[in-house]
């Protein structure tokens, strides 16, 4: 009788680990954060069987070198915590780099990596990765931004109060959502922010992933970017300066001050003088609404507005590294208010958000009211900073 049982259990854990379902695959948590490695067996084609995990609501990959590309594509599949349904095969948007300079670049542990993808509550995934050149080291990200101290679940928003513009053309700063709010945990951000010359223009991108999002989930998703940057990436904070969700809610994003030049991680060669926001949702494959056009205008008239900048205008900025698209060192020319996909080559912030950047920048430039030249700079300490001189002014470096 025992050497039966035996058998069977044997048979039992052969069956199930063919389908990839023995037992969840563990790997040490992270503040919310566990890890799967993939086999670095094949060079051109690596792969998770299907398995049960510990829970999570957003994925991506990760591998070990930040300088490295991903020159191929990246597929999971998951398994909704709820129904177990496995969902059909999506593909992550491989154009994740550190940037070009700044401690988010030189920190240890930094890491390349695809976009990541918001899944909602799942326990199982399966993975393939397929290219000419994959990387070593990959590792998929399951990030539950239910778990541990980042776990906060609140709607309230802050205050829509700011000292005046320090330019000609002032906006009235939109209500976001603050940090605390949504839920930042404060104790993963080690480093202080970095600071760098005056705001000179806002690049407009796309989380990617699902669009069937409620906006009661919008702080999770934000939260989870978080992690996933953070914790994931290797980054001190969340590369993106503001986030806007389907409802056209606004998050602040990296810490530093909102009203600041904090130098971010989110257009790799440009990030220096420059600020972002990222729409929640995949624009290349959904229409955005009145809602989300509203709010990524009224982010960029108030932001460029504290510089006296018209939303409507261009700049030229020098590219800070070769990123595929610009050489380090050339002069670009930028519309104030650009897509991410103008200064990187990427499909972001998808075509139908693209499309609507020159009516985004119409809405911006009627939120903004001519308003007398302020006697101060826009925020303590910025008197020792390089003022913005004119529209072919370039990229100034970080400090």
């Amino acid at each position: 009788m025992t050497s039966r049982l035996l058998r069977t259990a044997v048979a039992t854990a052969l069956a199930l680990g063919a389908l990839g379902l023995t037992q969840p695959a563990r790997a040490t948590p992270s503040d919310g954060v566990h890890t799967l490695g993939v086999p670095d067996d094949d060079p051109h084609d690596r792969s998770l069987a299907p398995r049960t995990t510990e829970p999570f609501s957003l994925i991506g990959i990760t591998w070990d070198d930040p300088h490295a590309t991903l020159d191929g594509t990246a597929q999971v599949r998951t398994r909704s915590r709820g129904s177990g349904a496995w969902t059909a095969w999506r593909p992550l948007e491989a154009d994740g780099r550190a940037p070009e300079t700044g401690p988010d670049r030189d920190r240890t542990g930094v890491r390349g990596s695809t976009q990541p993808l918001w899944t909602g509550p799942s326990d199982g995934v399966q993975v393939r990765v397929t290219g000419s050149r994959l990387p070593e080291g990959l590792r998929v990200e399951l990030v539950d931004p239910e778990a541990g101290p980042a776990a906060v679940h609140t709607a309230a928003v802050g205050p829509g109060l700011v000292r005046p513009a320090a330019g000609p053309r002032s906006a009235e700063r939109p209500v976001m959502v603050s940090r605390s709010a949504w839920g930042a945990n404060e104790s993963l951000v080690k480093d202080p922010p970095t600071y760098t010359g005056n705001t000179k223009a806002m690049f407009v991108h796309h989380t990617a992933g699902t669009n069937s999002y409620a906006c009661s989930e919008s702080a999770s998703i934000v939260r989870g970017v978080f992690l996933y940057h953070v914790q994931s990436n290797g980054w001190n904070d969340i590369g993106y300066h503001f986030l806007v969700d389907k409802c056209g809610t606004v998050f602040e994003g990296r810490a530093g001050g909102v009203d600041k030049p904090v130098l971010g991680a989110h257009t790799y060669g440009f990030n220096t003088a420059t600020s972002s926001v990222s729409v929640l949702g995949d624009y290349s494959t959904a229409a955005t609404n009145a809602a989300v056009r509203q709010s990524v205008a009224k982010v960029a008239a108030w932001k460029l507005g504290l510089y006296g900048i018209d939303p409507t205008g261009t700049v030229v900025l020098t590219s800070g590294a070769d990123n595929g698209k610009y050489k380090l060192g050339q002069r670009v020319t930028f519309h104030r208010v650009s897509g991410h996909r103008d200064g990187y080559p990427t499909e972001c912030p998808g075509q139908h958000l693209y499309d609507d950047l020159p009516a985004i920048r119409a809405l911006a430039a009627n939120a903004t009211t001519t308003a007398a030249l302020a006697t101060e700079p826009p925020w303590p300490g910025a008197e020792g900073l390089e003022e913005d001189r004119d529209e072919g002014d370039e990229n100034l470096p970080a400090r």
